[in-house]
């Protein structure tokens, strides 16, 4: 009898080792919260608070630069140095201020959701995927819709400068509709990667931008999305953010040049300690008995 169990007790591991092979992957489970900058820019009040703030400087600066009519684009020209500035001029062209889309103007919710969730972390042929079908799932950044409407209002032209694929250009231009920022038209107000030779970088796209528009104002999530020259040379993060605070550079941003908060993803989530702490700013509590 004990023989005839453990004889039926080993076809019926084997039956269900076989059974086990045939089974899907185990899905992997949801974490119970997204990770930090996540929640701050996708659901807090104080990001939404803050790129409604943005948007407020930067309607109120290019309501003054339309009376004003001035001589030079915020655009720097090539050649220029960040420790020498020199900008495009104007010279009478109609005026023009150009974005970056992601994390800019719109919210790329649904492909984060998915990046959340799965733990995946970004890929390409995910993000291929998501900009060829994740229009439905964007939104657009706090403030973003109502102050393109009033720059267009203005008589101000809206061009958006990304890096998302010229061979998707058809989803974006619908993407940027679905999240309620207007109509855009490859070549001539959406200007993609793939449009020239410098892949990710955006300066080469610019300049054929201000060609024929005078760019009084730009807004970014990444410094590459102001100029080229901050990513030059792969600089440490303790460089790149000391070519943002040094004149003149520093007095550009809310005066031409402005900034959306963006703590999920980017060029700015970069460094070690000795890169966000300095040495003689470190603190720990005293030893017991110290004072």
């Amino acid at each position: 009898m004990a023989q005839a169990m453990r004889r039926a007790g080993v076809m019926l591991l084997v039956a269900l080792g076989g059974c086990s092979a045939q089974r899907p992957a185990a899905i992997r489970a949801v974490p119970a919260n997204p990770p930090a900058g996540m929640q701050y820019l996708y659901g807090s009040g104080e990001a939404a608070a803050l790129s409604a703030q943005a948007w407020q400087g930067l309607l109120g600066y290019v309501a003054a630069r339309v009376k004003a009519r001035p001589a030079d684009s915020v655009v720097l020209a090539e050649g220029a140095r960040l420790d020498a500035p020199t900008f495009l001029p104007c010279r009478g062209k109609p005026l023009a201020v150009v974005f970056d889309v992601d994390e800019t103007v719109m919210l790329n919710i649904g492909y984060e959701y998915h990046d959340a969730s799965t733990g995946r972390g970004w890929n390409e042929a995910d993000w291929d995927a998501w900009e060829k079908t994740g229009q439905g799932a964007v939104g657009p950044v706090p403030g973003a819709a109502e102050g393109l409407r009033a720059l267009r209002a203005m008589g101000v032209t809206v061009i958006f400068n990304t890096n998302r694929s010229a061979a998707n250009a058809d989803a974006t231009v619908r993407a940027i509709k679905a999240a309620g920022l207007g109509e855009a038209v490859h070549g001539q107000t959406l200007f993609l990667s793939g449009d020239d030779a410098m892949g990710s970088r955006k300066d080469g796209r610019r300049w054929t931008i201000s060609a024929r528009y005078c760019v009084i104002a730009m807004g970014g999530d990444q410094l590459g999305d102001f100029s080229d020259l901050f990513n030059a040379d792969k600089p440490s993060p303790a460089a790149r953010r000391a070519a943002t605070m040094r004149p003149p550079i520093a007095g550009l941003w809310g005066n031409g040049w402005f900034v959306m908060p963006n703590p999920v993803y980017g060029s700015g989530l970069k460094g070690g300690f000795d890169d966000v702490f300095p040495m003689d700013k470190r603190w720990a509590p005293p030893a017991e008995g110290e004072k």
